[in-house]
């Protein structure tokens, strides 16, 4: 049978969201994405961090209105409490240098080029986390780490699916489809 409560990870500007919302539109599960409920509502957005009670609450009672679910991001040193409703976590590896192209435009998109120029009012906030983000490859500097999510998957009880590189959404959508779950086994249908 085909997974039903996936959680999809990898650095920032994988494309773990991107997959979600494909996936949510292809199966009609709903999609979660733990940045909803890490960060306070706050404008701009992004700067106050939600108590991890409070995140894991608001996870927990969102998977319980669902038997089926699609969850984005990274929820390494606060959701461990959620693993064992995982049938399958999805693992997104990109290049740095396209992650940060990534990164770079949507923070554009969202912002505008002038509020992020040096001197613009989110040019501190966005510099530095253009800087946590590549931190992510090249260090220890940052919880959210290459070398946090390898400890971290390798300690999952469910199967973990790699996906490698610069890849279409649309391959990624059908390689997670076609992964299949037997007695917490993954196999490919």
């Amino acid at each position: 049978m085909r997974p039903r409560r996936i959680h999809i990870t990898g650095a920032s500007g994988s494309g773990t969201t991107t997959l979600g919302r494909a996936l949510a539109a292809e199966t009609g599960a709903p999609h979660l994405d733990t940045d909803d409920v890490y960060w306070l509502p706050t404008d701009p957005p992004f700067q106050e961090k939600r108590p991890v009670p409070d995140r894991l609450t608001l996870l927990d009672d969102a998977f319980s209105r669902a038997d089926r679910w699609l969850l984005t991001g990274s929820l390494i040193g606060w959701g461990d409490p959620l693993i064992p409703r995982f049938d399958l976590v999805v693992f997104l590896i990109v290049p740095p240098g396209l992650r940060l192209e990534r990164l770079r435009a949507r923070e554009v998109e969202r912002y505008g080029a002038a509020a992020l120029a040096p001197g613009g009012p989110m040019h501190v906030a966005y510099q530095a986390f253009l800087d946590w983000a590549e931190a992510y490859d090249t260090g220890t500097q940052v919880s959210r780490n290459r070398q946090a999510h390898e400890a971290w998957l390798s300690r999952l009880p469910c199967p973990v699916l790699r996906i490698e590189g610069d890849t279409t959404v649309a391959d990624r959508v059908r390689r997670v489809l076609a992964v299949r779950v037997r007695e917490g086994q993954a196999w490919r249908g």
